[in-house]
């Protein structure tokens, strides 16, 4: 039985302003990581008040399966306010659309909402991702899980933490031993054998297979260990952009589904524990092509 999770998930990239060779301030970073956990803790009370809320007629379809409520945008709204004072120089990139000043060297990028269809369900397991970018490296990032309130946290350099408690990917060694997480693409015109035939190999050679339906929480509970691997195509940068620091500072490996860095645009993701990496990619990249991603 998977347990049921409200998450909120915050990524930021910072930079000093003004100096020729810019160098983090460590302190300045703390003061930030805790003003974005209020943040994230704000836009989780007003999320947490709205789930029972939300009408039929509050529904938007933006594409297929690809569904909008208030509660995205004024979610949105209210972070894009606070990380604004936090950090009046940054743009952003925001799934709503709610600002979009791609112009600045500093940019946040934001889902206020990641498992919308999960909410709108009363499914209790989504997240708001939220990054800030600076010359294309995450430096920051937190996840702030509402129901659980486990706060999930990492700075680039200094590991991954869970309430203050350091955080590490898992060691299981083997696909046999693994559980595995991926999610579905929304295109109907989507080839889908590549995707069946990855999936019918997990069902033969791995553990498990889960799918939670919130990209964000997936790579969290990558480097929580509480699941081995996770791996999804069709993603937007604002999906991901959060998690894969977390990842990688608890000590997981992220790619695209053939070993590269194409992840970093959000397109497609491959996030497990370094003993894992290479065999899952395997099993993708002889499945799947670059046209079939």
């Amino acid at each position: 039985m998977v347990t049921p999770f409200f998450v909120i998930i915050v990524s930021i990239q910072i930079k000093i302003m003004n100096h020729p060779n810019p160098t983090l301030d460590q302190d300045q970073l703390a003061s930030w990581m805790k003003q974005v956990k209020v943040t994230a803790a704000e836009a989780a009370d007003f999320i947490r008040t709205e789930l029972y809320k939300v009408k039929q007629e509050q529904i938007i379809t933006k594409e297929l399966n690809s569904l909008v409520s208030y509660v995205d945008k004024t979610a949105e709204e209210m972070i894009v306010k606070r990380l604004s004072e936090v950090l009046p120089a940054a743009g952003f990139i925001t799934e709503e659309d709610t600002e979009d000043q791609t112009d600045s060297e500093l940019i946040w990028i934001i889902d206020p909402l990641d498992g919308t269809s999960n909410f709108l369900h009363k499914i209790p397991h989504f997240a708001v991702s939220i990054a800030l970018r600076y010359q294309g490296e995450m430096i920051l990032g937190v996840v702030y899980d509402v129901m659980r309130s486990e706060c999930f946290s990492a700075i680039k350099g200094q590991g991954a933490y869970m309430n203050g408690t350091k955080i590490k990917v898992s060691a299981v060694p083997e696909l046999s031993e693994a559980m595995m997480a991926t999610g579905f693409p929304y295109a109907s015109s989507y080839d889908f054998k590549p995707l069946v035939d990855t999936l019918q190999y997990w069902f033969q050679h791995a553990r498990g297979l889960r799918r939670f339906g919130a990209a964000a929480l997936d790579l969290c509970f990558v480097a929580a260990g509480r699941i081995d691997a996770y791996y999804e195509s069709k993603l937007h940068i604002w999906d991901i952009a959060a998690g894969v620091l977390i990842v990688e500072e608890a000590g997981g490996v992220v790619s695209d589904y053939f070993g590269g860095d194409t992840h970093k645009g959000g397109t497609q993701i491959v996030a497990t524990n370094a003993n894992l990496h290479d065999k899952v990619v395997a099993v993708l990249s002889q499945n799947f092509t670059q046209d079939t991603v």
